[in-house]
């Protein structure tokens, strides 16, 4: 399987500027401006109107860029549409502009990214459009097929680098009309009325975990067998419990069961991965969307850790998680047939276990997740993809026992984060993105046990790092999983741990 070329890689993160919502809509409302306008394009006049209403509807697109409206709370974008309605009610309305607008936005999910680009990327059909649609008017996540939250945004900026650039560029303005004091008085109003929202609205954000990880004293088998954790991307728990996937559910049996584990807010997979292998939460890491604007993440990883120990882990992933990990990952290409991407990735996982052998190796399966993308999560073509992933790991571990590499494994089986219905929506925690299947098996597991305790994918990397006796990461928060082993490992007296985390603590706040 090829890796991701650099020209993928870049090509990867320009597609992250249109596929994340929070770039997209200042992308989306001057690309829109500027078309609609073109035939003015010749005239100064017009490009000073333009400059003037951008600048007015420079702090909305800011707003717009701080504050998550998720879910529920894109209702409430439409109050200040009708509101600047209202308070303008004179000034002219060009409908051709909104019209064009909500064209091109259909246009744009529906069919070139919906259609044209996952028939280009993983081969689907050409009719993908007649089920996608569906998919964008129901779509809750954070990417910019979100219509019932880019909608209410973009028309609002939209009415105000219209109306506010042809007031302020002629000079008629007053107070009455669209001037500086009426606008900046709604500025503020729009500004408090999402602190507000979002200070007693947005409560379903999982609690951060306000302590660094107690270390665990390492067990006897501790650092002697191999950790191979398989990452599902997109895997709904519902839906694996409705696949027919007897390889995966009985090692889930024969192991042990995390069934409250919680992914991360927002639930974007590079969010997951990073913080599933740092161990802390994207405020630490730094990587708060899959749109990446400052390459690597800001602390240690498990990787780095390893290192430490003469250790060696490898990430198998697609080209988005270049950049977080960096040169940890080893890229494979995400422009295939989808009924082949898993294959693929699987070959891939061998040639790198053959070749490099590490004692971590992260292996990242992407059908399901991008077939949840592309025709919805709760259709056959979903849970048939979990299906083939079954089938594939049984393969996996096949191979990894007749070469001599399972031997005192320890495997861990999860998903990054759920999918939730609309265009394999995840990001803002609907129903089915939250909890994740997650579970371990292997020799030191304890066997036919299931842990129903809220837990958080924080605590992977701890939990490796207990599995690979190496360093925790420098800023890791969760626990260490350790109701999953056997024999049950202690954890450090207090007065035994309070140094460690004193330590860690300074070393922390000097920078280390």
């Amino acid at each position: 399987m090829k890796k991701a070329s650099g020209f993928e890689i870049i090509a990867a993160r320009c597609w992250n500027l249109l596929n994340e919502g929070k770039p997209f809509t200042p992308i989306f409302v001057v690309g829109t401006f500027a078309l609609y306008h073109m035939n003015q394009w010749g005239e100064a006049s017009f490009w000073a109107q333009f400059g003037l209403g951008l600048l007015a509807a420079l702090p909305l697109l800011a707003l717009y860029f701080y504050y998550d409206f998720p879910l529920f709370l894109r209702n409430y974008l439409w109050l200040p549409v009708v509101a600047a309605l209202v308070l303008w009610r004179d000034a002219p309305l060009d409908l051709g502009l909104y019209a064009t607008a909500t064209l091109l936005f259909l246009f744009f999910t529906i069919y070139f990214w919906g259609t044209f680009y996952y028939h280009l990327r993983i081969g689907t059909s050409w009719w993908n459009f007649k089920r996608f649609w569906k998919l964008v008017l129901k779509n809750s996540d954070s990417t910019s097929g979100n219509a019932q939250e880019q909608l209410p945004k973009f028309l609002l900026l939209l009415f105000v680098v219209d109306v506010a650039g042809r007031y302020w560029a002629d000079g008629s303005a007053s107070a009455g009309d669209f001037g500086w004091g009426s606008y900046g008085l709604f500025v503020v109003g729009v500004t408090v009325y999402a602190f507000i929202l979002h200070r007693n609205l947005f409560d379903w954000k999982p609690k951060e975990i306000p302590n660094y990880t107690v270390p665990v004293q390492p067990s006897e088998q501790s650092g002697k067998g191999k950790v191979f954790v398989l990452v599902i991307d997109g895997m709904r728990k519902d839906r694996f419990e409705e696949a027919n996937a007897p390889f995966l559910k009985r090692w889930r049996a024969e192991g042990t069961e995390y069934t409250q584990m919680e992914t991360l807010y927002p639930a974007r997979t590079v969010v997951c991965f990073s913080s599933m292998f740092t161990g802390t939460y994207p405020r630490e890491h730094g990587i708060t969307s899959n749109m990446v604007w400052k390459l690597g993440i800001k602390v240690e990883s498990i990787f780095d850790s390893l290192r430490k120990v003469g250790k060696v882990g490898r990430l198998l992933g697609i080209a988005h998680l270049i950049d977080s990990m960096g040169d940890d990952v080893e890229s494979v290409t995400a422009v295939m047939h989808n009924d082949k991407a898993d294959r693929n990735i699987m070959e891939r996982a061998k040639l790198i276990m053959a070749e490099q052998n590490p004692d971590l190796l992260i292996v990242q399966f992407i059908a399901t997740d991008q077939t949840g993308h592309s025709m919805g999560a709760l259709y056959d073509e979903y849970r048939q993809k979990i299906e083939e992933a079954d089938a594939l790991i049984a393969e996996f571990t096949a191979w990894l026992t007749v070469n001599g590499h399972a031997e005192d494994a320890t495997f861990i089986v999860c998903a990054d984060h759920g999918q939730a219905d609309g265009i394999g929506g995840h990001g803002h925690l609907d129903e089915g993105e939250r909890y994740v299947p997650f579970f371990m098996h292997g020799p030191n597991v304890r066997q036919g046990v299931k842990i129903d305790a809220k837990q958080s994918l924080v605590s992977m990397a701890p939990t490796l790092s207990y599995l690979l006796d190496a360093p925790l990461p420098s800023h890791s928060r969760g626990p260490v999983l350790i109701d999953a082993f056997e024999p049950r490992p202690s954890i450090k007296s207090k007065k035994e741990a309070e140094p460690h985390a004193q330590e860690e603590a300074g070393r922390i706040s000097a920078g280390a």
